[in-house]
């Protein structure tokens, strides 16, 4: 499908995989070193779950996600072992990205969405300051209380811009991969 600039008022690019990398085996790789066990077993076990998902609409906290985590993966380390190997998602910028940002900014207002909790903005907030720099406005599901790919997301989005939401193009990993090829 062909995009017609004519047919766009703003873009909104997810967070995770297209602006910042993002590696969740580091995170497994950091848990097993302090629950002593396979990095694969905790890969096995864990699931973008109900729990997770709560987490990411800020209806839980780190503490009461570290404790379903603790059940779920059948590992004891503390909450601060946890936090700490939750934060080794993220790997850095995505090559080329401020480029494609630049660009875009050029010719529309900009966006950011992220799935994402308080805990992990808490990081990635202050380190990657620099490219969030020319956003308008970056919308964390932790904050608004929806996440994607809910609708009621994308709506809310586009009422706080208050642009239609045919009229947003929006930048996922998806889309950045069907545009290398």
């Amino acid at each position: 499908m062909k995009i017609s600039f004519a047919d766009i008022d703003a873009v909104v690019f997810d967070l995770g995989n297209v602006l910042i990398e993002i590696d969740f085996h580091r995170v497994f790789v950091h848990w097993a070193q302090h629950a002593q066990c396979p990095a694969e077993q905790i890969a096995e076990r864990y699931a973008h779950d109900h729990h997770y998902e709560k987490h990411e609409r800020g209806e839980i906290n780190a503490h009461e996600y570290f404790a379903a985590l603790r059940e779920s993966l059948g590992i004891d380390i503390s909450d601060e072992q946890f936090l700490d190997g939750w934060n080794q998602i993220f790997v850095g910028e995505v090559p080329s990205i401020r480029q494609l940002t630049s660009q875009y900014a050029a010719l529309f207002p900009i966006y950011a969405f992220s799935n994402s909790n308080e805990s992990h903005k808490a990081v990635w907030l202050p380190r990657y300051a620099q490219i969030l720099q020319p956003f308008k406005q970056v919308f964390v599901s932790s904050d608004i209380g929806k996440r994607k790919p809910e609708t009621d997301a994308y709506f809310h989005v586009a009422k706080t811009i208050d642009v239609e939401p045919d009229r947003i193009l929006s930048v996922s990993y998806t889309h950045l991969r069907a545009h290398e090829s």
